[in-house]
């Protein structure tokens, strides 16, 4: 250890002040804040990312570390606190703990794990903040939504045509017959996902263009 003192003078007079008589440098250890911290949200997490500078690699393997991370419109003070396990310089953060569409701050810190009994140290400045926001979840693309929607509209209305079609005019038995065909071939076919909705399209419009001919 090391014999720290404090020399002045008064009045004229020398003075020495023992301020510390056993200092060991190892115990009393603040490091510089880490840098470069970045981030990168997706819709299931955020991780984030940073480098120690300055820092021996005896110490770097027993660093801890500190996250806090908050709304970004909020004060410090509400932050959320994570004592991260490892001495890795990364953290992620699950979905689950962000709101969608809501910014995000982040800063982090760094000591000298209180595992450790060779040394101490107290806790670094707060580094630089990263700012992310969690991605949103992919949506079903409204191409299809709207194809599906499409589809709902269009096969009632097709049927509707149809049955007008049949009651409202005077159709031989032999038109009847082609006419109930055409029917029965659509109600007969497999029903078909959004994406082959072109295929049932054309159909219903086969069946009116088999009806309108049969009655010419």
């Amino acid at each position: 250890g090391y014999r720290v003192s404090l020399q002045g003078n008064f009045y004229g007079r020398n003075h020495t002040y023992i301020t510390f008589p056993e200092y060991s440098p190892r115990k009393h250890i603040k490091l510089d804040p880490p840098l470069n911290i970045e981030s990168n949200a997706t819709a299931s997490k955020c991780q984030i990312w940073w480098s120690v500078w300055n820092v021996p690699w005896y110490l770097a393997e027993i660093l801890q570390y500190e996250l806090q991370y908050k709304e970004y419109s909020m004060s410090w003070e509400v932050a959320l606190n994570k004592t991260l396990p490892t001495s890795l310089p990364q953290v992620e953060i699950e979905a689950t703990e962000l709101h969608s569409g809501i910014a995000y701050a982040a800063r982090v810190r760094c000591k000298v794990s209180e595992n450790e009994n060779s040394y101490h140290s107290q806790w670094s400045e707060w580094s630089q903040t990263t700012v992310f926001q969690r991605a949103d979840v992919p949506k079903v693309s409204e191409k299809i939504l709207n194809t599906k929607t499409m589809q709902f509209l269009f096969i009632p209305l097709s049927f509707g045509t149809l049955l007008y079609l049949f009651w409202n005019c005077r159709l031989s038995s032999r038109k009847t017959v082609h006419f109930l065909k055409c029917c029965f071939l659509t109600l007969g076919q497999k029903t078909s996902p959004a994406l082959t909705f072109p295929r049932q399209l054309l159909s219903f419009s086969h069946s009116i263009v088999c009806t309108m001919a049969i009655l010419r």
